[in-house]
């Protein structure tokens, strides 16, 4: 179908036999289900902290939190003022509290960051810890109404410095591991923990990576990635090989993806073949940054069973994205997106199983000996073998109840021969954008009460498939 006429709306109509489920019976079980109880303080200044804004407290917090988990939990808090740190490492038990009147600023220092094992865009490495960090714990928070600027920009800087030196040796694909930037909190291998009420800036790279974790709550996080420039990678919340997990409340503005889902990446991340599962996003805002709701890239290890209902995107790339890569793998499926709103998104749906190649596929160039590089770069050059073990596929998404006005483009979707976008469900929604879009290797797309008002005369190259061109006259 080619759209020539601006204005032109298109109702959709009749599926046989479909029904959109109205409750899932997961949901009520997501969430931390335990909080610290002990209301003993510890006040880090106590300890030695000054709140004067230069002096580096990591040792003297670090003190104040060791001592709470001794005692066998508790509140740690500060008295008003602005305390430097680095990374610090809340502890079974504790609830880390900044209050209105504290100011967090994250070091620019990266020795105040020491090197942990951890994973970083789908590939377990060494990397500098976050200036928050929750490892090997359970039962642990970090809550108030105070603020935590990391400062970012000594690491925004560092990258783009390597960016120019590595995009011209031919590594793009490997600048993004070596850079080695500064998350702001860190939950991993971590169970029952809860994140609520702070306002985290300026992110060095990620702002909260939950990994490998479950029962999690992340409530009411205020996250503003702009204020000293357009960081690089600053996504707003990654959910990664993680489950039973809680995300509501939260307002984001960041330079990446706002809400993102991860499950690793290529030979590495199906190794490991932990998936993300039984997630819940509820009642956020999207402002700035890359997509409202995010599967991918990291999509090895599978992404399912996600219910994203009732949130605003505001001037957002894309609204629900899907974004991976044929050297991948992994099954994303079981996806709900209900009850939301995006106004002035670049994109509605944005699906691509074949997403940016020059950052997605890694090959080393002339010069390199293979036996001397780091073993990060040996885990991204690892071949997926046999090569279908990389095919990702999507299928069972199911999207109802959504208002898009003022988009640039409604569809943006493309799979692969060997993996057809399939089973995509639209029901009681309007569209209404630039264009309409493209739609390629898609099987089972169904529509109910959809309607589609298109502004402006088609521009894409490739038009809609011949399945969904038939459903929407």
């Amino acid at each position: 179908m080619s759209l020539r006429k601006p204005g032109l709306l298109l109702f959709c109509i009749g599926i046989s036999g479909y029904l959109f489920p109205q409750q899932l019976a997961w949901v009520s079980k997501v969430g931390a289900r335990s909080f610290p109880k002990s209301p003993k303080i510890f006040q880090a200044n106590q300890y030695g902290a000054v709140g004067d804004g230069s002096t580096v407290n990591s040792a003297f917090i670090q003190k104040a939190i060791d001592a709470c988990a001794a005692a066998g939990g508790g509140i740690v808090t500060f008295r008003p003022g602005t305390y430097v740190t680095g990374s610090l490492f809340v502890k079974s038990n504790v609830e880390l509290r900044i209050d209105k009147e504290v100011l967090l600023l994250g070091s620019q220092d990266f020795a105040d960051y020491p090197e942990i094992d951890t994973r970083i865009a789908g590939i377990e490495m060494k990397w500098p810890a976050a200036l928050l960090n929750f490892i090997d714990v359970t039962n642990a928070a970090v809550t108030g109404s105070g603020i935590v600027n990391a400062r970012g920009k000594f690491c925004w800087d560092k990258y783009w410095t390597m960016r120019k030196d590595y995009d011209a040796k031919g590594l793009r694909w490997i600048v993004d591991y070596d850079a080695k930037r500064v998350r702001t909190v860190l939950v991993q291998n971590a169970s029952d923990i809860t994140l609520k009420n702070l306002t985290f800036k300026n992110a060095g790279f990620w702002t909260v990576q939950l990994l490998y974790s479950h029962h999690l709550t992340v409530d009411g996080l205020v996250i503003k990635n702009n204020e000293d420039g357009h960081g690089p990678s600053t996504d707003g919340i990654d959910i990664d090989s993680s489950s039973w997990t809680l995300i509501q409340n939260c307002d984001i503005d960041c330079n990446d993806d706002n809400f993102c889902l991860k499950a690793g990446r290529d030979w590495d991340g199906l190794r490991v073949n932990r998936p993300t599962e039984y997630v819940v996003i509820r009642k956020c805002l999207a402002r700035r940054g890359g997509g409202l709701i995010t599967l991918g890239s990291e999509t090895s290890g599978g992404i399912r069973h996600v219910l994203a209902t009732e949130l605003v995107a505001r001037n957002t790339d894309n609204g629900l994205r899907i974004k991976s890569a044929v050297t991948r793998g992994g099954l994303i499926e079981d996806i709900y997106f209900r009850n939301s709103q995006l106004d002035s998104v670049r994109n509605v749906f944005q699906y691509n199983l074949n997403w940016n190649p020059a950052y997605s596929y890694s090959q080393l160039p002339a010069g390199y000996d293979y036996h001397t590089i780091p073993p990060h770069w040996k885990a991204m050059l690892q071949k997926v073998t046999p090569a279908e073990k990389g095919i990702p596929h999507a299928k069972d998404v199911y999207v109802d109840n959504i208002r898009a006005t003022h988009a640039s483009t409604i569809f943006g979707a493309n799979g692969l021969a060997q993996s057809y976008l399939s089973n995509f469900v639209y029901s009681n929604s309007r569209f209404s954008g630039n264009v309409l879009g493209q739609l390629e290797y898609t099987s089972g797309w169904k529509f109910q009460n959809v309607s589609i008002s298109v502004e402006k005369a088609a521009a894409a190259a490739k038009p809609v498939s011949k399945e969904v061109s038939e459903r929407l006259q």
